[in-house]
């Protein structure tokens, strides 16, 4: 009696210990898979005014207390007109120490108030 206690002590105890090997051998195989997947650059933005633009070239933005100057992309997506003074958003992905403008969005200018008097007199 006291045998077969002492096999089936011992027989949980390597049951215990193999499922402990398992369970970290499927952990390492989780980063492994994961380190193949390449990631895809993450898309930041940056908004301000234009301070530079040459056309399908780069492009130079005041950011609140900086100059920020990108590259632009070859297809780049351009929504509005670019001028120097207006207030763009861009998206960006960094290439070493470039940043690449993938899209530009140009903010709809503000009519000043002077302006939307005058349109509302003349529908009167």
């Amino acid at each position: 009696m006291k045998k077969m206690l002492i096999v089936l002590v011992a027989l949980l105890a390597m049951v215990a210990f193999a499922s402990g090997v398992v369970a970290q051998e499927k952990k390492a195989e989780k980063p492994a898979a994961a380190a193949e997947k390449p990631k895809a650059p993450k898309a930041l933005k940056a908004s301000g005014a234009v301070a530079a633009y040459e056309a399908g070239k780069t492009i130079k933005v005041k950011a609140k207390d900086k100059e920020l100057a990108f590259d632009i992309a070859a297809d780049a997506k351009i929504k509005g007109e670019v001028k120097e003074g207006a207030k763009v958003t861009i998206t960006y992905k960094k290439e070493g120490d470039k940043m690449i403008a993938t899209a530009i969005s140009v903010a709809a200018a503000k009519k000043p108030k002077a302006e939307k008097k005058e349109k509302k007199e003349e529908k009167k």
